[in-house]
């Protein structure tokens, strides 16, 4: 005995009593509030942290320290509101030298350090992206350099640039490093390709596992020599991680303070960065002055950041993934639909 198997027909809703239908990629009201509720400590977090202070240097901005008269004609001290007085002092007050000195300096290390570190880590990755013996050990070896607190580091480095330190022996003459001069540059550039080269290279190094080896395979069999497999293959798709690990050192080149303080000292008109006057006027007890440095330095990085993702397209949130995997839903939602 054979039994027919047929599906239920669909019960008849009336147009006006239809549900609406969900638009693909859409959040219900309890999905929105639970996802408020998830984010809610970052947020929170965020806002003490980044928000607060923020607000609080800007406001700190529009003020400075200046003594008067009270009532009774007796000197006081006090802070005055003067705007955006503590602003325009950077480009034609008596702070506009020192700025603009900070600032190019600031410009100097950034573009140098970050220039080289790319060229040199791209370099170690792939010298440790080759199969080779003793290739474990360089790994663990290139570690070292990031590892290091960046005071003892600067501390270090001071040691080996001292007038009678290895530097000085290995090239046979004597040169004040830690004095005014370029060379004072030339040695805080120094220490610092040294220590975070090996960031950008164990980042590259990383998108470089990801590359199949079929991909090297078949353009060795269609010809094609090293460095054409390094300009066709291996640069192209290591791209999105070069690029972000270029902008993570940008920002924190930018805000360079620790390094050439230890190394050099402060209040050196050399080596000084925006990050060290702001940390010199502060302790001045220049707090408005301080915090109108702190707030130009904000806007830089901000600057900078907002430029090179919209020029260079570094996806650091992974936006272009969540795009393309959220495509890829509605695809799928609509086809089911349909």
């Amino acid at each position: 005995m054979s039994t027919s198997t047929a599906a239920h027909p669909r019960p008849h809703v009336p147009d006006g009593q239809r549900p609406a239908k969900r638009k693909p990629g859409s959040r219900t009201l309890g999905e929105g509030r639970m996802a408020a509720m998830l984010l809610s400590p970052t947020l929170l977090v965020l806002a003490l942290v980044i928000a607060y202070p923020l607000v609080s240097a800007l406001y700190q901005s529009l003020f400075r320290e200046e003594p008067g008269l009270d009532e009774n004609g007796f000197v006081a001290e006090g802070e005055t509101f003067v705007g955006l007085a503590n602003y325009t002092d950077l480009l034609v007050g008596d702070s506009a030298e020192r700025f603009l000195n900070a600032l190019a300096n600031t410009t100097f290390f950034t573009i140098t350090t970050v220039t080289l570190e790319t060229v040199l880590g791209l370099c170690l990755a792939l010298a440790m992206n080759r199969a080779f013996r003793g290739r474990g050990l360089l790994r663990a070896s290139i570690l070292i350099p990031w590892a290091v607190p960046t005071a003892v580091s600067g501390l270090l480095w001071r040691w080996i640039f001292q007038s009678d330190g290895i530097a000085n022996d290995l090239i046979g003459n004597e040169i004040l490093w830690t004095a005014e001069g370029f060379q004072a540059k030339a040695a805080v550039i120094i220490a610092e390709v040294w220590k975070t080269a090996p960031f950008i290279g164990l980042l590259v190094l990383a998108g470089m596992q990801v590359i199949p080896e079929e991909v090297y395979e078949a353009a060795r069999i269609d010809g094609a020599g090293w460095w054409r497999q390094l300009g066709s293959i291996t640069l192209p798709l290591v791209k999105p991680t070069l690029l972000v690990a270029v902008l993570f050192r940008l920002l924190d080149a930018l805000r360079m303070f620790d390094l050439p303080f230890v190394m050099i000292g402060p209040g050196k008109q050399s080596v000084e960065t925006l990050s060290m006057l702001a940390w010199d006027e502060s302790n001045q007890l220049r707090y408005g002055s301080a915090s109108a440095f702190a707030i130009i330095l904000f806007l830089y990085v901000a600057l900078v950041a907002i430029v090179f993702v919209k020029l260079l397209g570094a996806d650091v949130a992974g936006t272009k993934e969540m795009r393309v995997l959220r495509k890829a839903g509605r695809t799928r939602k609509a086809k089911a639909l349909s």
